[in-house]
């Protein structure tokens, strides 16, 4: 072969496998040499590009008998990075630090991290008309995304997906769900749906607001006096809920955090028993309570770290070494600041509050595994906020769901009780305790040992 025609077999090779990246398709051309990582954009609609990233687990199994699952992470926010914070902070191979996560959970699952909706993260749109609205509209563009991934790549095909959401997450997933379902069932999904958990999940607002004075007014965080206040707000969120005024029940929400954080002497809502964390990041607390909850998100998870320096930081982490491995971030998009992940939150102020009780009762009723997972000292999703809505569920097994006992949860050799579980046909909840909202976090043990039983989970009937 002459020299001329062997670049230009090269260069016809070279955008065959790049061009992918920028029209929409596969994009499974860049990653590691050894196939244990890939990652790339997939262009969800004209303009708009959805970033993801594929682990496949050095633990994976070719058992027909017993598929190895796959773990799609989203992350909440609105406007949080999974990517950066669920990969990095949470379950990921490496930690901020790049350092061997050991309660990693490759060790059970591949994993598919994504930055959703479009604007968050590495994930950019070039027109800001184009951010999300709704959830709906970011389940779309995330089943465009796994049409892309997963229709031309038939090892994957054999592997269950399993949707695991944390906090705004929820309702991501759970609109994901069925609109993942509807294209399966339309054959333009190629893919196994193994189940949805719901970690610490934004499904009801309404429950959420309504239990924080009640709950902190009990482990003597605020007083009657700021428990009068914030029921008064309640019921202003209620009554603008009851109406459909979804905007301004947003408003109401972020004035009722301002209250509660002014009564409580700036309590974290990601952990109760903590304090908003704002000496740590030397800020006012008014700046901590304006703070979005992306923000929010990155400074609590900050505040855990064993380093006060900027080794372990996530923005620097990913826009330094992260950036400079992936190799395919325009230059433009700024990960450090959430690129225009601030903008994400703003165009979803009008579903921000809107509740998804009834897509978990039209997932549960087609007979989708549901897990839903709590941490004990949560306060922005309680545990006391999540019962009150798995209450008000409409599916035919909540009535003996509800009525049989729980069972206790150890990890390891480990005697000391870590939680309570209880199950019915398809419906699993968790009760994690010495937990806050980032159960992986709080207790990498109980939470790696809980994926094994989701992913495990076999759904019998309906």
């Amino acid at each position: 072969m002459g020299k001329s025609n062997f670049v230009a077999l090269l260069w016809v090779s070279l955008v065959l496998l790049f061009l992918p990246l920028f029209y929409g398709g596969l994009a499974m051309g860049t990653g590691t040499l050894d196939g244990s990582e890939k990652w790339g954009y997939v262009e969800v609609r004209p303009k708009a590009h959805m970033f993801w990233w594929y682990y496949k687990s050095p633990y994976r199994t070719q058992d027909p008998n017993n598929p190895w699952p796959i773990i799609l992470w989203l992350q909440g926010g609105p406007g949080a990075s999974g990517v950066g914070i669920g990969n990095f902070e949470e379950v990921g191979p490496l930690d901020s630090f790049l350092k061997p996560r050991n309660s990693t959970w490759l060790r059970k699952a591949d994993l598919l991290f994504v930055d959703n909706p479009v604007g968050t993260g590495y994930s950019y749109v070039e027109d800001e008309e184009l951010l999300v609205k709704t959830d709906e509209e970011a389940a779309t563009d995330l089943t465009t995304l796994l049409i892309a991934i997963f229709n031309k790549n038939e090892t994957l095909q054999k592997s269950p997906l399993y949707i695991v959401a944390e906090s705004y997450g929820g309702k991501y997933a759970v609109t994901l769900g069925l609109s993942a379902l509807k294209a399966i069932e339309d054959q333009r999904l190629k893919l196994i749906l193994g189940g949805i958990a719901l970690g610490d999940s934004w499904i009801s607002p309404e429950d959420f607001v309504e239990s924080w004075g009640p709950l902190l007014k009990d482990v003597s965080r605020i007083d009657d006096n700021g428990l009068t206040e914030s029921n008064s707000l309640v019921e202003k969120i209620k009554l603008q809920i009851a109406n459909g005024k979804w905007t301004d029940a947003t408003q109401t929400w972020s004035n009722l955090e301002s209250l509660i954080s002014d009564h409580s002497n700036g309590v974290d809502f990601y952990n109760f028993l903590l304090d908003s964390g704002m000496d740590l990041m030397s800020m006012e607390a008014t700046e901590v309570v304006r703070a979005t909850p992306r923000i929010k998100y990155i400074r609590y998870l900050d505040s855990l770290k064993s380093s006060p320096d900027e080794n372990g930081d996530i923005g620097l982490l990913m826009n330094g070494a992260v950036r400079k491995k992936l190799g395919i971030i325009p230059n433009d998009v700024n990960s450090a600041t959430g690129g225009q992940s601030s903008l994400v939150f703003g165009y979803l102020e009008g579903d921000f509050m809107r509740p998804r009780i009834n897509e978990v009762d039209e997932l549960l009723s087609k007979g989708v595994n549901v897990t839903i997972y709590n941490g004990q000292l949560d306060l922005i999703c309680s545990t006391k906020g999540t019962e009150a809505w798995v209450k008000k569920l409409k599916w035919e097994g909540l009535k003996t769901f509800l009525s049989i006992d729980r069972t206790p949860l150890y990890c390891g050799d480990v005697s000391i009780t870590k939680g309570f579980t209880k199950s019915y046909r398809n419906l699993h909840f968790y009760w994690i305790l010495g937990a806050g909202h980032f159960v992986p976090v709080d207790q990498p043990c109980i939470a790696l040992e809980m994926m094994v039983n989701f992913t495990r989970s076999l759904v019998s009937t309906k």
